[in-house]
């Protein structure tokens, strides 16, 4: 019953996280729920151990539909892995505590002005290229890369933020670009906590599946409805970040 519970969740988890990211809204809360007197770090492993594949298969098919700007994404990926493996390390040094009561006015200053600039991300017209566009795409990738291994929610939105806001990028190239760094650093973070032995495998690799399965078919429907319907997506997974984090910080 576990086993199947948990694989539910992270299908729903692959779903929502391959449009606009924010799966693990859904996943690691359900982790905790099921499992509620194990280690953090084992939950917290396991659920990079399931979510790497979701997103990893989701780049794979936007890849196909969307044209990727490998030149700028790519380094922007590997600076992302690095980012999050200082980040990581850096997290078993420092508390990250003190991010928790900022962050959910962080993610309430992007809704507002995501709301307020009603045509924000609903066309592709990019601001950089060549080495313009690989030097801030690598800075997104520094910097929310550190962030996702020291702290980690709302990765997935704030880099689709960033790329519709910095870049120039619609919400559907954004989302499709996102995915490829957040598979980067899903795979520091997942390295590190095998590494430590903070995955359940056994687990993990069933709830891939359901992950993946997901994923494959929120990347459909992202495809098939375009950047208006991610947009939608992306007010509705910010909206409920601001309101599990909030009530994280403040509430708990």
């Amino acid at each position: 019953m576990e086993l199947l519970i948990v694989s539910l969740a992270s299908l729903l988890a692959g779903f929502v996280d391959a449009i606009v990211g924010g799966g693990g809204l859904i996943l690691v809360p359900a982790l905790f729920a099921v499992f509620p007197t194990t280690a953090p770090a084992t939950l917290f492993g396991t659920n990079k151990g399931a979510s790497v594949w979701g997103t990893a298969v989701a780049t794979t098919q936007y890849a196909r539909r969307v044209e990727m700007r490998w030149r700028a994404l790519l380094p922007a990926a590997a600076a992302g892995f690095g980012g999050s493996l200082v980040g990581a390390w850096l997290v078993t040094v420092v508390d990250p505590g003190f991010l928790r009561k900022a962050l959910p006015f962080v993610l309430l200053a992007v809704l507002l002005y995501t709301l307020v600039k009603k045509d924000l991300g609903r066309h592709h017209a990019p601001r950089f290229t060549g080495a313009a566009e690989t030097w801030v795409a690598c800075c997104i990738g520094l910097v929310v890369g550190f962030y996702d291994g020291f702290f980690g929610p709302g990765t997935g939105s704030f880099l689709v933020f960033l790329f519709v806001r910095w870049l120039g990028y619609d919400f559907l190239n954004a989302s499709a670009s996102a995915k490829l760094l957040n598979t980067a650093t899903n795979l520091a973070a997942l390295g590190l906590f095998a590494w430590k032995g903070h995955v359940w495998w056994h687990f993990a690799l069933t709830m891939a599946v359901a992950n993946v399965a997901g994923s494959v078919l929120g990347t459909r429907m992202a495809l098939r409805h375009g950047a208006g319907f991610v947009r939608i997506v992306f007010m509705v997974v910010v909206s409920t970040l601001i309101l599990k984090t909030g009530f994280d910080a403040f509430l708990k």
